[in-house]
């Protein structure tokens, strides 16, 4: 992170099929080694895949996902006097977002279906029903930042 200047946030540009920039950032997300086709996939089978089990609209469980692992609190490290603290800080909207897309696919990956998509689509709907290891990342993450509501003094 520079001193002097700002850093500049590239643009990113809306997917073709929901026209939705938070789309486009968790198909970024998906992706590896550059393979914005696969992940683009990936993400859309997966839509098909909560369709297809009964869910009604599939954008409004993936919305409903990213909202529910949103974290507000989280902890960092601060150096005080030879000490480290654990200070709790409040989360920007920015990095909620990014912290979500990032819980919710490496949990997917976790998961022991058989293809990416099926393993998207079920930890998207357990979001989506505040359930799941993506959500228990979230409680952990609060859990943490309230045990160390003592040291909130040292946030500055």
């Amino acid at each position: 992170m520079p001193r002097r200047k700002k850093v500049s946030e590239r643009e990113v540009l809306p997917d073709p099929k929901f026209h939705s920039i938070v789309v486009t950032k968790f198909i970024n997300g998906i992706m590896t080694r550059g393979k914005k086709s696969t992940a683009e996939k990936i993400f859309y089978l997966a839509l098909d895949n909560i369709e297809r089990r009964g869910k009604n609209n599939a954008l409004d469980v993936f919305q409903k996902a990213l909202e529910n692992v949103k974290p507000i609190l989280e902890v960092k490290s601060r150096r005080v006097g030879g000490a480290t603290y654990q200070v709790p800080i409040e989360v920007n909207e920015k990095r909620r977002q990014a912290l979500a897309i990032r819980w919710i696919i490496n949990y997917a990956k976790a998961r022991n279906e058989k293809t990416m998509a099926d393993k998207l689509a079920s930890e998207l709907i357990a979001a989506s029903n505040k359930e799941g290891p993506s959500i228990k990342k979230r409680e952990d993450t609060h859990k943490m930042a309230e045990a160390n509501k003592a040291f909130a003094h040292f946030r500055w």
